[in-house]
């Protein structure tokens, strides 16, 4: 890793100055708000006083007493503990968009609009804000009111019809790619309507709208093509690739291998490092189309070598040779690779009653402008008070506002920064 120079490391982080108002819960929306906390942007959680984001409460598992789950997408936020029914609530929440340069939330369609905090009204108020909603479907059409969850929009989107073994279930990733997806592309889309923003000389904002359907149609790409080219429906192949050959997992002695034959110069280089004169030379498999059309044959030469070795040999040996290949990783075996060490993607953070909790990390690093962790995942209105201060509330205020219940502040000090 190249070190940034001393004078860069005195640079801001990228978003250093732009607060994110995050009305959001469970995956999307909180993934979406902890990208740009981890550019640099101060996050408000803003959180149901009694029971906070839905995630703080799956699971197991839970160490003592707090979600695995809702850690992983939570660093670098302030929570606020806000009822935004209550009318001293909805008074700090005006306040709070006032003081922000972004307002996320991912509730239902027209829920925000009941609340009093719609698009067109906050906008029309206050019109250097950048409004960004995801929802699932979208706020309206056919499916608008649908209820999204991520193994719904992966079964909707089509991605679930292209993933699984041949023949087999139709099969979600092992991850919620759904409600990932819609937080990336929200994240983006959020960033970009922010250089909009500083490129108009009246400042202006917009509104934002993401679904988590689009990010998984917008992730269909060549399935997508394969259709839109010959109007048929892909199918799922497991881990074969529909266009390339041999592009999948084989057995070995004691595991599996994936190799990735991406064109015909690594074919050569592949038969060359196992010996195989008579494929390399064989016109059946010259070109990557002679190979997929004799998939069969293939196969049958990759899975007889592979059986002869162990995986750790000849994975050396493909590597040597300058041919796509890996073994197949656990999580555990993850986080012990010394390549993810060096690329800094494990953190450990401080966390208010936990001392300090492991999280993965940022999967990017600038030379410039440096990133560096900030704040673990907060607890339920750990930051509540501190909130309430920098709106301009009196001591008085904020003890008033605690004790209406409009607001509630965690009963432990504020987590210090790193």
């Amino acid at each position: 890793m190249t070190l940034p120079a001393a004078s860069d490391a005195a640079r801001p982080m990228p978003l250093n100055g732009i607060r994110v108002l995050d009305l959001t819960r469970v995956m999307t929306g909180p993934y979406a708000a902890m990208m740009l906390g981890d550019l640099g942007a101060d996050v408000v959680k803003v959180e149901h006083p009694a029971k906070g984001d839905d995630t703080r409460h799956w699971g197991p598992p839970f160490i003592d007493g707090e979600a695995s789950y809702f850690l992983t997408v939570n660093r670098n936020k302030r929570s606020l503990a806000l009822d935004l029914k209550h009318p001293r609530g909805k008074e700090i929440l005006w306040k709070l968009i006032a003081e922000s340069d972004v307002l996320l939330e991912n509730f239902s369609p027209g829920t925000m609009a009941r609340l009093g905090f719609g698009q067109e009204e906050v906008l029309k108020r206050f019109p250097s804000l950048v409004y960004a909603s995801i929802s699932g479907f979208g706020q309206s059409g056919p499916s608008g009111t649908r209820t999204a969850y991520d193994l719904i929009v992966q079964g909707m989107s089509g991605m679930m019809s292209v993933t699984g073994p041949d023949g087999g279930m139709p099969t979600k990733l092992g991850v919620p790619i759904a409600d990932l997806a819609g937080g990336m592309f929200s994240a983006y889309a959020i960033m970009g309507a922010l250089f909009a923003r500083e490129r108009d000389p009246e400042r202006r904002g917009q509104y934002v709208d993401t679904t988590m359907l689009g990010g998984q149609i917008a992730l269909l790409t060549y399935q997508a093509g394969i259709w839109f080219t010959t109007g048929e429906v892909p199918r799922p192949l497991g881990n074969r690739h529909p266009i390339i050959t041999p592009y999948d997992t084989f057995a070995t002695q004691d595991g599996y291998v994936n190799i990735a034959v991406g064109n015909d110069a690594i074919w050569q280089r592949f038969c060359a490092a196992l010996g195989l004169e008579d494929a390399a030379n064989d016109r059946r498999f010259t070109t990557n189309a002679d190979r997929c059309a004799h998939r069969d044959e293939v196969y049958a030469v990759v899975n007889d070598a592979f059986a002869r070795w162990p995986t750790e040999e000849l994975v050396a040996l493909l590597d040597r040779a300058a041919v796509p290949c890996g073994p197949i990783h656990d999580i555990e075996q993850v986080f012990n690779d010394p390549q993810v060490h060096h690329q800094h993607l494990v953190m450990d953070l401080p966390h208010a009653t936990l001392g300090e909790v492991r999280v993965t990390g940022m999967p990017y690093q600038f030379h410039g402008t440096p990133l560096s962790p900030r704040l673990g995942p907060p607890v339920l209105g750990e930051h509540s008070a501190a909130i309430l201060r920098e709106l301009g509330y009196a001591e008085d205020e904020v003890a008033a506002i605690l004790a209406e219940g409009a607001a509630v502040q965690a009963p432990i000090p504020d987590t210090p920064a790193l």
